[in-house]
């Protein structure tokens, strides 16, 4: 791999299953909805994704950016990000279309801690 690749991280743990329900007041909404249509932390499968990006490799370490993984989370996979494979059109993205603009000046809440 060349650093300024793309990486798909498959991570897992229950310290974000435990305690999940399956109704949650999502972040940026004010309305509770049901968890599969959010992306709240706490759910009933603790197997995630997450896309990277890889800067650097020194021996076995890869140094990245962009991380949204919490800390001490198991790191299961990692395969290449490939965007006419990993990426998809959304036509509709549902509650979210009208909180879409909000993401980039809004950080994560306390959920992830």
């Amino acid at each position: 791999m060349k650093p300024s690749a793309s990486l798909h991280f498959q991570i897992g743990g229950d310290n974000l299953s435990n305690g999940y329900s399956l109704v949650v007041k999502p972040f940026l909404d004010d309305r509770h909805r049901g968890v599969f249509s959010t992306r709240a932390p706490k759910r009933p499968n603790s197997i995630g994704i997450s896309i990277v990006k890889l800067v650097g490799i020194s021996g076995n370490i890869l140094h990245i950016e962009d991380v949204d993984i919490v800390d001490g989370t198991p790191l299961l996979d990692i395969k290449p990000f490939v965007p006419e494979f990993d990426m998809r059109r959304a036509d509709k993205i549902g509650w979210f279309a009208d909180k879409s603009r909000d993401v980039k000046d809004t950080r994560a809440d306390e959920r992830f801690k």
